[in-house]
């Protein structure tokens, strides 16, 4: 379980060591499912299967219609935690791997008077509504989830009324505080720490590519943060139709292509006129070139993922942006395997959780239940590891919002993380670089926090 190590504080802030979550033990077989007619479950015993859990009744249809809980009357020591998660809808696979996580967290730390009861969300505000009023009448301390920030913004107002925190998996701060928290990875932090990393190697003039969304316009605002913080200049900053399917034209233009083609020209078309043999071989170089002339920034974030990122990331050379040249940057959604078969991206530099720090988590996930576990799954592991040892006090469980808050954080799967009193999550994160086949971690991640401002 989470356990503050022996010896009283950490020498170089003065705070109490990190509690740190520890390795987990050998592999174990998944639990068995119980019978219907006990959908929640104490440590140690099996929790429900995700066929019964889909098959509690629901009524999509019907917004305000309240599920009846089938969940016995928790006994006087008992210590409920509700997980809402989506085991239905679109994210159902995501929602399942979260349970699995928790399940795992909750055989691994939890004593026996604690019980996890899942709810499924599916998906939507409406159903992690319904959720959540089951949760609370069931006699919830704590609730784990949901995952999407729309569910988290529905289930706060009932949450906060019961005096029930929320550990959510939403990475939007705008539904965060007064008991909520979000514990997703923030793409603010992610770019705050990579410009960080980049100004301290020399580069003072930064890019950015990023869609014309939520998420482009937070790493637009950490980016002017950091500039500042760092003493560095946003020298250019476009952000495209996150729905456009052609990128050519904002590549083309933040890349001032085509006042360095002509300048290219212009000088091509003034030595030609030459016969002298240094004119002849400056036009011969001249030729050799795309464009010439200084690029508007010397480091250049493109921050976004999937099909959008590939494509921007292939008209980079073709726009005479040179990766040798130019250092690309990204944010933690560049976690991903495979970025490494984009050329233009080996070299790119991102900052995200230190992966050695949950590689024994997907250890143990795959050996549990046959697959890997999608990304997000740390979160849950993290979030029930949390509720179940916070849960075993002597005293009984506190879920308070300074012990939830405390200073120096915990040690989980994706390194050392702290709940602030806004409701946002810190994390320590490495700079990882992309290479042909992987990703290498090129500046680790802090093993302890510096004393929080809050």
């Amino acid at each position: 379980m989470v356990a503050t190590p022996s010896g009283s504080s950490d020498v170089v802030t003065g705070l109490p060591r990190t509690q740190q979550l520890p390795p987990v033990s050998g592999p174990r077989v998944a639990p068995p499912p119980v019978p219907t007619s006990a959908p929640s479950a104490r440590a140690g015993e099996p929790l429900p299967s995700l066929a019964e859990l889909l098959n509690r009744p629901v009524n999509p249809n019907l917004s305000t219609q309240v599920m009846t809980s089938t969940v016995p009357m928790a006994s006087t020591d008992a210590v409920r935690v509700a997980l809402l998660v989506p085991l239905s809808g679109p994210a159902a696979n995501v929602g399942q791997a979260m349970l699995n996580a928790a399940q795992l967290a909750l055989f691994e730390f939890a004593d026996d008077r604690f019980e996890l009861l899942p709810h499924d969300t599916r998906g939507t505000p409406d159903g992690a509504y319904e959720a959540v009023q089951i949760a609370i009448g069931d006699g919830a301390r704590l609730i784990i989830g949901p995952l999407l920030a729309g569910s988290v913004a529905a289930i706060g107002p009932t949450a906060r009324a019961a005096n029930v925190p929320v550990i959510s998996f939403s990475s939007d701060r705008s539904v965060a505080g007064n008991g909520v928290y979000v514990m997703g990875f923030l793409p603010s932090a992610e770019t705050q720490r990579v410009i960080q990393f980049t100004a301290q190697r020399g580069h003072t003039r930064f890019g950015l590519l990023a869609p014309d969304n939520l998420y482009g316009s937070t790493v637009l605002s950490a980016m002017q943060q950091a500039a500042a913080a760092a003493g560095v200049e946003i020298t250019r900053a476009r952000l495209y139709d996150a729905n456009a399917e052609d990128f050519t034209e904002v590549v083309r233009e933040i890349s001032d292509f085509d006042a360095r083609k002509a300048e290219l020209e212009r000088q091509i078309a003034e030595f030609k006129g030459r016969d002298d043999e240094i004119s002849k071989k400056t036009l011969e170089r001249l030729e050799q070139l795309q464009t010439v002339g200084d690029l508007p920034f010397d480091a250049l974030i493109v921050a976004d993922a999937g099909k959008r990122l590939q494509q921007v990331a292939a008209l980079l050379p073709f726009f005479d942006v040179d990766p040798a040249v130019v250092q690309i940057l990204g944010t933690g959604q560049w976690d991903i395997a495979g970025l490494g078969a984009e050329p233009a991206l080996i070299g790119a530099w991102y900052a995200a959780p230190d992966p050695a720090a949950r590689a024994q988590f997907v250890s143990k996930y795959e050996a549990t239940y046959g697959t890997a576990p999608p990304r997000l799954a740390t979160l849950a592991y993290d979030a029930g590891a949390l509720a179940a040892v916070l849960g075993a006090g002597d005293a009984g469980p506190d879920y308070s919002v300074g012990t939830l808050t405390a200073p120096s954080g915990y040690w989980g799967r994706d390194g050392i993380f702290r709940l602030r009193p806004d409701g946002t999550t810190q994390r320590g994160l490495a700079v990882l670089e992309i290479t042909r086949h992987t990703s290498k971690v090129i500046d680790p991640a802090p093993q302890t926090f510096q004393p929080a401002i809050n």
